[in-house]
């Protein structure tokens, strides 16, 4: 057992003796030993939230699609020329996957050109959310079609702007 008493150095003491190193010696770490210097967010954690948002708003789309259509027998179609045509769940999740996917992609390139990219894009996205609204008030051929179209068009927009840019 050793009996020898333990000295204990202050911050000051510790940090003087800490070697320190150059920028160049930290540069030329390889990436696994600089990764603790690195901030603790990771992209990949981001991007894989980004997704889930995307496709949940897919899914959520889909999920008011059915609940109107079948489940509750309204008749959801839009005119489209000098006829109408149904909206049916492939264009219902071909819509909502686009939005996403085009949202993600303007914020992508808003994060790499401006620190604001968050602001500017929810801005954005609500801007367009509200555009988007006048299609189904235009487009469908009952006002029961206009309500389904216009919760579908705000339970994705709501999940892409809470999705994409939550931290």
């Amino acid at each position: 057992m050793n009996t020898t008493p333990r000295v204990q150095k202050t911050p000051a003491q510790t940090s003087a003796q800490a070697p320190t190193r150059s920028s160049s010696q930290l540069s030329a770490q390889s990436p696994a030993q600089t990764s603790t210097r690195s901030s603790a967010k990771s992209p990949a954690p981001s991007r894989v939230r980004r997704l889930f948002a995307v496709m949940g708003a897919a899914v959520a789309a889909v999920a008011v699609w059915v609940l109107a259509v079948p489940v509750g027998g309204i008749e959801l179609t839009v005119w489209m020329g000098a006829g109408t045509q149904p909206v049916g769940p492939a264009a219902v999740v071909l819509a909502s996957l686009a939005a996403g996917l085009a949202g993600w992609a303007l914020l992508a390139v808003l994060e790499r050109v401006t620190a604001k990219a968050g602001r500017i894009w929810t801005i954005t996205a609500l801007a367009v959310l509200a555009l988007s609204l006048t299609g189904p008030l235009g487009s469908a051929t009952g006002s029961a079609a206009t309500l389904v179209l216009l919760l579908m068009h705000l339970v994705v927009g709501a999940v892409v702007v809470l999705g994409l840019t939550r931290r």
